[in-house]
C-alpha cells in the first residue's frame, strides 16, 4: 500500500505568533492517527521557529521553495542547506502560483528537483493545467510535458522518494473542484507516464497527491480513487479543525 501524504501550504498567511499557535494545534489534534503522513509548509520566516516547536512530534516540517545553487548572489532564495538548518525535510516545487506569478518553468522546476536529489530534502513537485488548457483538451498534453521536462534526470526512487502533487489550476482557491472521475483519470495518466519514463514498480509505488481545493466535505471521495495518495492542501490547512477532519479520513 502507498503512503498517504496530507501536507498543508500556509503560503503567505499567518503572523509568527498565529502560526506558532496553529502549528500547536495541529500537532496536538493529529496525534495518535495512524496511516498517514502529515506536513506543514509554514512561510520561510516561521521556519526555525516552528521545526524546533514540532522537532520530534511526528509531524512534518516543509518549505514552499528552494534555490538550485547552494549559496551566491541571489537576493531572497533559500538553499537547501538552509532549509535543512530549519529541521526542513520537505520542500514544495513548482506550485502553480509561482508558474503563474514569479516566471517558474518546467526548466527551472528541473533545476530546484535535481538540487534536493543530494539533500535531505524530499519534494512535491505541483504539475497541473490551467483552464484554458483544460477546456482545449490539451489537459494530458501538459502534464506529460510538466513530467517529462521537470524530472529530467531526475530519480523517482519509488516509496520514500519524489512526490507528484497534480493541482488543477483552474480548482486552486476557487472553490471548484474536480470531480473524483477527473482527478482519477489525471492520476491514472500521471502514473502511466512515470511508468514509462521510470518503470513500473517505482511509479507504482510514487505518491500523487490532490491538490486543487482538497476539503473537509471531499476528502473522503478522493481519497477513494485508486491513484489518489493524498493531498496538499491550501486555505483549509489554515484552519486546525478542518485540516484534522482531512488528515482523519485520509487515514481511514
Amino acid at each position: 500500500m502507498r503512503e498517504r501524504i496530507i501536507a498543508g501550504n500556509w503560503k503567505m498567511n499567518s503572523s509568527l505568533f498565529e502560526g506558532v499557535k496553529l502549528a500547536r494545534s495541529v500537532v496536538e489534534t493529529v496525534r495518535g492517527i495512524e496511516g498517514v503522513t502529515v506536513v506543514i509548509c509554514p512561510p520561510a520566516t516561521h521556519l526555525v521557529t516552528i521545526g524546533k516547536l514540532i522537532d520530534g512530534t511526528g509531524v512534518g516540517l516543509g518549505a514552499q521553495n528552494v534555490h538550485w545553487e547552494e549559496k551566491g548572489a541571489f537576493t531572497g532564495e533559500l538553499s537547501a542547506g538552509m532549509l535543512e538548518d530549519t529541521r526542513c525535510r520537505w520542500v514544495i516545487i513548482g506550485h502553480s502560483e509561482r508558474r503563474a506569478m514569479f516566471a517558474e518553468t518546467d526548466q527551472t522546476v528541473n533545476l530546484r528537483l535535481l538540487k534536493t536529489v543530494d539533500s535531505q530534502l524530499r519534494p512535491m513537485v505541483c504539475i497541473g493545467e490551467t483552464l484554458d488548457d483544460r477546456k482545449a483538451e490539451r489537459t494530458f498534453e501538459v502534464i506529460e510535458t510538466q513530467l517529462r521536462t521537470g524530472l529530467k534526470g531526475v530519480p523517482l526512487k519509488g516509496r520514500g522518494g519524489l512526490v507528484i502533487a497534480y493541482e488543477p489550476v483552474w480548482a486552486i482557491g476557487t472553490g471548484q473542484t474536480a470531480t473524483p472521475e477527473q482527478a482519477q483519470e489525471a492520476h491514472r495518466f500521471i502514473r502511466d507516464v512515470l511508468m514509462d519514463m521510470y518503470n513500473a514498480a517505482d511509479a507504482g509505488e510514487t505518491v500523487i497527491q490532490y491538490g486543487g481545493s482538497m476539503n473537509e466535505e471531499n476528502v473522503a471521495e478522493l481519497m477513494a480513487c485508486d491513484d489518489v495518495d493524498g493531498g496538499l492542501i491550501g486555505g483549509a490547512s489554515l484552519k486546525v479543525d478542518k485540516f484534522a477532519a482531512i488528515v482523519k479520513a485520509a487515514a481511514m
